[in-house]
């Protein structure tokens, strides 16, 4: 399995894991500097166990949308330059500027991802990487927004989550609406659906 830079596979409390290093944030086990990263927890941390190539590469700029509380953001911001991380509701807002006071490349921005021309003062454009995982409506339609900080030779890297489209319908239809609009701005790399996340596909993709 090949891991980006600054991601590792490592035996900690006797279980092969995931890990990066930096400061815990949500009672993970730890190895040293090392922590586990628990991709029951984290779309991206599935992606990549389950050999995705996702292009994430140590050092990139990444704009993250849908950062939650940080659990994954967190990850990404212990090997990237920086992380620019886009959340919109409050509460996870107040945990995920927590996270980044151990962070220094983690950068939390109370925003709505449909919106990014109340973020474009701030994010910086020709992005490595836009890391999606936003539980609204119109997936597809926020990653084909937000393509404006990416650079040519970047990488969308997304988690579409067929019950926030539509919870009554089939979720193979969903992903195909979904993979139909992200055409229109973006060729589609690879597509897999996830172990340990129900009906949620997770799709990389680069720049048309």
């Amino acid at each position: 399995m090949a891991l980006p830079e600054g991601v590792a596979s490592r035996e900690i409390d006797g279980e092969e894991r995931l890990a990066t290093q930096g400061p815990p944030v949500y009672g993970e086990p730890v190895d040293g500097d090392w922590r586990a990263w628990d991709v029951r927890r984290s779309k991206l941390g599935a992606m990549l166990d389950a050999g995705m190539d996702t292009g994430l590469a140590g050092d990139d700029r990444v704009l993250y949308l849908g950062a939650a509380n940080g659990t994954t953001a967190s990850h990404v911001a212990d090997l990237a330059r920086v992380v620019y991380a886009v959340e919109f509701a409050s509460r996870p807002m107040g945990d995920l500027v927590d996270v980044a006071e151990s962070r220094d490349t983690l950068v939390p921005l109370l925003k709505n991802a449909h919106q990014p021309e109340t973020y474009a003062h701030v994010v910086e454009a020709d992005l490595d990487a836009i890391v999606q995982d936003v539980a609204t409506r119109g997936q597809a339609r926020v990653a084909c927004a937000n393509r404006r900080f990416l650079a040519e030779d970047g990488r969308l890297i997304a988690a579409i989550k067929a019950r926030s489209e539509d919870a009554t319908a089939d979720p193979e239809t969903v992903f195909d609406a979904a993979l139909d609009e992200l055409r229109t701005t973006y060729e589609v790399l690879d597509t897999r659906r996830l172990a340990h996340h129900a009906d949620h596909l997770a799709v990389v993709a680069r720049p048309n």
